[in-house]
């Protein structure tokens, strides 16, 4: 090794002892990559067969990464040679190619090639087939024309509409993805009866996939709000109408037309009462404030096998179920209906810098122990909160929206000071993410949750993800538990979302090589920023692409993708920077919101379109 670790400056040297000089360096990084391999034998040989050949290309690179080559590339370059890390797919090869042709011996060239590729087929071929391979193993095939599948995470949502699959299908959605954390399997069961008729339908293939929730610490959940839904025209700056809002009046469950945006949908009891509207009519009601207002209805629809109407609202109302609606019928008869279903207001805290937050142990029996006057409350059902945490640890709520410090911890209670949000206050509501970095919480890999949905999983789905990795131990477990059900078909994405879950990505990858299960990597960028620091995730980001890459498993890239888009319909310039550079992975995850079709357009288009490079008129005229 003391030849790649010489500072000899190469360049005065005359041509024949440069080559000769990089010869050397490369046969001594030759034999680090073959000793490596060597000393993690008795792990490759644990390797199941189809992974054998990527496991040991992955020991090559991870060797290659331990050196510093900076000065050795560079003398490559000036040789008219590619970078060493520059063909992560076959590490030995490249470098058997590099020493061969510096030395000038066609024979020698052609013995190599054939001794790592037999029967002398093309290596770039080669490499290449055995990427996508695994990669459609896992995730299926690509449509024609496409390079990237695009996943999408959908919730109760899609159950409440007819046509949202096959909108987000022929938009160009693959592969849908159910997150266990939320919803229960009844719902889980409808979406995605729903995914594979929609999907044998329009003749699309579209795999499922389902995110196990992981031992993540999340806020417990808050009492719901009141049921009652704000209805309000549009005003201008001196409080004057401007236009009315639109309310979709409905039975329970039936969706406007894709043409048709309102404001807010009105379920009522009773088809009489519908079946007697007409368009003109003046609904009258009395809201949940004791105001008198009107819906004049504008529009009708006939929806599937019911009728729906869109009503003119010029004042603002807010509706509860229960509120009656009366209108005049023919022949002076007055109808009457009521509204149901008005879903309870999401309940939340905002929280500001400097206030105090006690989250309290779900469940707990005993008294507060602490007594915080003024202090907002939360609770948490994880236990490894309350038993890990320190004071003067930093702590994230909602993928880092809001930061605090841990002031004090009891065995039922936390307090946290608010160091960072919104200058008036962010919303911390139910379920949201909670960081704490700096605490080494000692988390189970598979919690019971997990074990008991992994059955359902098993099988409903055609992968399966694994949430918060953390280490070898985690693998190992989930490895136990996919023996034990013989499950040897079922995908396994491993999501990468802690520091520990990255620096140990490369032991992860050869534990999991020992099943034969399809194996992928999704980059959670969410909790990975937030645990390891934004000012470092483009570089783990980067790094993750790199020994996937070398490994020849497949990529997922998450969390953010194209969210303004998804959320406002409106997206930023960095985001559609952020997709194209997703066409190095394999897939790419859109979060669900009310715009999410029209982003799964614009990402299968950004995705997919190829760059076109015009020369200019100088560059002809050289």
């Amino acid at each position: 090794m003391s030849h790649l670790k010489s500072e000899a400056d190469l360049s005065g040297s005359n041509g024949a002892n440069n080559v000769a000089s990089v010869i050397e360096k490369l046969n001594a990084l030759r034999s680090h990559l073959l000793a490596a391999e060597k000393w993690n034998a008795s792990q490759l040989h644990l390797c199941d067969s189809k992974y054998l050949e990527c496991a040991t290309n992955l020991v090559h690179y991870m060797a290659l990464r331990s050196l510093d080559i900076e000065q050795l590339n560079s003398h490559l370059a000036s040789l008219g040679l590619s970078s060493l890390d520059n063909n992560n797919l076959d590490v030995l090869a490249h470098l058997n190619a590099s020493i061969n042709l510096l030395m000038n011996d066609q024979n020698a060239v052609t013995e190599s090639w054939t001794n790592v590729y037999p029967k002398g087929k093309s290596t770039k071929k080669n490499d290449k087939g055995r990427v996508l391979s695994y990669k459609e193993s896992l995730l299926g095939k690509l449509r024609e024309g496409r390079s990237t599948h695009i996943m999408v995470t959908i919730g109760e949502e899609a159950t409440l509409s007819e046509t949202f699959i096959t909108d987000i299908l022929k938009a160009g959605t693959s592969v849908i993805r159910i997150n266990c954390a939320h919803g229960d399997p009844s719902i889980w069961g409808e979406i995605i009866k729903r995914v594979r008729r929609t999907s044998q339908m329009l003749e699309m293939p579209c795999r499922v996939h389902m995110d196990l929730a992981g031992p993540k610490l999340r806020t417990g959940t808050l009492k719901p709000g009141p049921c009652v839904m704000k209805i309000s025209p549009k005003k201008d700056a001196y409080g004057n109408v401007v236009s009315p809002a639109l309310v979709w009046l409905c039975l329970t469950g039936t969706e406007p037309p894709a043409h048709v945006s309102p404001d807010a949908t009105i379920s009522v009891q009773g088809q009489d009462f519908l079946a007697g509207l007409q368009i003109g009519d003046s609904i009258r009601l009395c809201d949940a404030r004791g105001r008198k207002r009107r819906l004049k209805i504008s529009k009708e629809f006939h929806v599937f096998n019911s009728t729906g109407f869109v009503a003119e609202c010029f004042d603002t109302a807010y509706i509860e179920s229960g509120t009656e609606l009366s209108v005049k019928g023919k022949k002076g008869r007055r109808l009457v209906g009521r509204v149901v279903d008005v879903p309870p207001k999401e309940s939340f805290v905002r929280l500001k810098v400097g206030d105090l937050l006690v989250i309290t142990r779900e469940g707990s029996l005993d008294e507060p122990s602490v007594t915080v006057p003024g202090a907002h409350r939360l609770t948490c059902p994880s236990g490894y909160l309350f038993d890990s945490v320190k004071p003067g640890e930093t702590i994230g709520f909602d993928d880092g929206k809001i930061w605090g410090v841990i002031k004090g911890t009891s065995p039922s209670e936390v307090i946290v000071s608010i160091t960072h949000a919104r200058p008036k206050g962010t919303k911390l509501g139910s379920e949201k993410s909670i960081n704490i970095p700096q605490s080494d919480i000692h988390f189970k890999g598979l919690t019971s949750k997990d074990i008991k949905d992994l059955d359902y999983v098993a099988s409903h789905a055609d992968m399966v993800g694994i949430s918060f990795i953390r280490d070898v131990h985690d693998i190992t477990v989930l490895r136990q538990e996919l023996k034990k059900r013989k499950l040897d078909d079922l995908g396994i994405v491993l999501k990468i979302e802690t520091k520990s879950g990255f620096k140990n990505l490369s032991l992860i990858l050869l534990e999991a090589m020992k099943c034969s299960n399809p194996l992928g990597i999704m980059i959670a960028r969410g909790d990975l920023a937030v645990e390891c620091g934004w000012e470092r995730l483009a570089n783990m980001q980067e790094e993750i692409i790199a020994i996937c890459k070398a490994a020849r498993v497949p990529v997922i890239m998450a969390t953010q993708v194209l969210e303004s888009l998804v959320k406002s319909g409106v997206p930023t310039r960095a985001e559609i920077t952020d997709a194209a550079n997703a066409k190095r992975a394999s897939c790419v995850m859109l979060n669900k919101g009310k715009n999410i079709v029209e982003a799964v357009s614009m990402l299968d288009t950004i995705l997919h379109t190829k760059l076109i490079y015009k020369k200019s008129d100088s560059e002809n005229l050289h």
